[in-house]
């Protein structure tokens, strides 16, 4: 059955199901509202949602098994996800590099969810760069450099420092201000002079340091008491509050959830660290390449970089790497739509893939046997034989009609909509004979018909309204073959369609009875498809 008559059956299901609105009292008095005494403020949250906002990882338990019940955002493609797993496992042990892997299936089965489930998962220390296949045409720089920019964005280097910090507890901390005079009034504020000393200490030690005027403003910044436990870069004199110490934890009736308590440092005060500097190797690429240095980088025109700074980039880093000052992390390059990609830049992947810091390959396509772009020839998902044969390939199926009630509730609760369990149902259907994306886009749509008749809930008459407002790609096509004769510079390729011959250069129309043929074959009628489209 169509989606539309679905609507009907179910109308006509919940005829005798009455529904039950909240009224929501309010005044004009800035948005405040009194009853009995108590005063109710509204407060507006602005959130931004975007279409893969609720993936919060692949859903796997340690075993690699995909977890039921739409586990951080994950439903249904447990095979492909299972797979992403193993190259999950793969990539954090260190154990894969310079190897591609092809995301295929039909639109709207979860190749992109799969992909950022995969970034989410890897969290902030691996690289994941995101890409189109059209930005690479879009950009004001050759496709090899646009390339090449987004892959060395996916290699990370963790550069290791050593630094000498003092950390410690603070006992006290004393300022006394003085009235300065002679030659001091010109370098101090207001002719004051602002001297202290600050008492740290651990668990072996106390020590006590004399302050000057900056240290003073920096512990003012930071808004440092007694009962801290800080740390203070010797070299740069950057203070970082690490947090409460448990021996004062008593001194305070009440603390805020933000309160972070610290055991007291052991040991010396002063001691050697390891800072962790991580940066990519695009990122050190536009440092050294450009004379505003880092700036640069938040200029966002990079433009092309020369091939020579480039190598000696490359040549230090793997200096720093045999010398054990930094780690290479090789990862993850996603490009969608990779179709869009012509033949010159699949040669450029395959030459990239061997490089010794290449990253890994997330490549995604929803073609069949489609042309390369920019050649006559046919491929498998329109991707160059050669490389295809480089790729592990992971495919996805469509969602089955539970997956896709599981998947809209998801979203239900991401978008923070209520949603009866009669209207989630007829969602779930209409996704099933429409998309998944069509009935997701109907969510917020939906409860801003709710709204607007004063209901906390979304119910099937809201689904009804937004249905009949906007329409879904088939109801579309179907409307435009109904009405083509209608539309202007309409383009039918009527040898493919119709089996007109137009060889001999006469001019012929195409032919009314196949197109009410056509017509006739949908199983909505003409009045119905007047009706719902727009």
């Amino acid at each position: 059955p169509r989606a539309d008559y679905l609507i009907d059956i179910f109308e006509k299901k919940n005829e005798t199901m009455s529904t039950s609105g909240i009224q929501l009292k309010s005044d004009t008095n800035g948005g405040i509202a009194t009853s009995g005494g108590i005063t109710v403020r509204e407060l507006t949250r602005l959130e931004r949602i975007g279409a893969h906002s609720h993936i919060r990882g692949l859903g796997l338990d340690d075993s690699l098994d995909p977890r039921r019940g739409g586990s951080q955002g994950m439903v249904g493609q447990a095979a492909a996800r299972k797979a992403v797993g193993v190259i999950y496992r793969m990539i954090k042990e260190g154990k894969i590099g310079g190897r591609a892997i092809l995301l295929a299936g039909k639109p709207g089965t979860g190749k992109t969810a799969i992909a950022m489930g995969l970034a989410q998962q890897l969290g902030e220390d691996t690289p994941f760069t995101t890409m189109s296949g059209s930005e690479v045409f879009s950009l004001e720089m050759s496709k090899t450099e646009a390339l090449t920019q987004a892959l060395r964005k996916s290699i990370g280097v963790q550069i290791l420092e050593e630094t000498e910090v003092m950390e410690g507890e603070v006992v006290e901390i004393q300022i006394d201000t003085a009235f300065s005079s002679g030659e001091n009034k010109k370098t101090s504020k207001g002719g004051m002079e602002k001297t202290g000393r600050l008492t740290l200490c651990t668990t072996d030690m106390e020590t006590v340091y004399d302050l000057g005027t900056k240290m003073i403003d920096a512990l003012s910044k930071e808004k440092i008491t007694a009962g801290d436990v800080i740390t203070i870069d010797k070299a740069s004199g950057k203070i970082t509050k690490l947090g409460r110490s448990f021996s004062r934890s008593r001194d305070y009736d009440a603390m805020g959830s933000q309160t972070r308590f610290v055991q007291c440092p052991e040991g010396e005060l002063q001691k050697r660290k390891e800072v962790v500097h991580n940066v990519s190797l695009h990122e050190i690429d536009v440092i050294n390449s450009r004379q505003q240095g880092f700036l640069a980088l938040f200029a966002g025109d990079t433009g092309e970089i020369k091939s020579e700074v480039r190598e000696q980039i490359d040549a230090k880093v793997m200096e720093w790497k045999e010398e054990g000052r930094a780690k290479i992390i090789p990862g993850v390059l996603f490009i969608d739509e990779v179709h869009m990609l012509d033949m010159e830049c699949f040669s450029f992947l395959n030459r990239a893939l061997e490089s010794d810091m290449a990253p890994i390959l997330v490549i995604a396509t929803n073609r069949g046997i489609a042309k390369i772009r920019g050649t006559e020839y046919k491929s498998p998902h329109g991707i160059p034989l050669d490389l295809l044969d480089r790729l592990m390939i992971v495919s996805t199926e469509p969602y089955t009609l539970e997956e896709i009630r599981k998947i809209l509730n998801v979203r239900c609760e991401e978008e923070d909509v209520e949603m009866a369990d009669d209207a989630l149902e007829l969602m779930a259907r209409i996704g099933m004979e429409t998309s998944l994306r069509y009935a997701i886009h109907m969510i917020i749509t939906a409860s801003l018909a709710a709204e607007r008749r004063k209901s906390a809930e979304v119910e099937i008459e809201d689904i009804k309204k937004v249905y009949r407002l906007f329409v879904d790609v088939k109801r579309s096509t179907q409307y435009l073959m109904e009405y083509n004769k209608e539309f202007m510079f309409n383009e039918l390729d009527e040898d493919a369609e119709y089996g007109v011959d137009n060889g001999d250069g006469d001019d012929v129309e195409a032919e009314d009875d196949e197109l009410a043929d056509s017509a006739a074959a949908s199983p909505s009628k003409k009045e119905d498809s007047m009706e719902t489209s727009p």
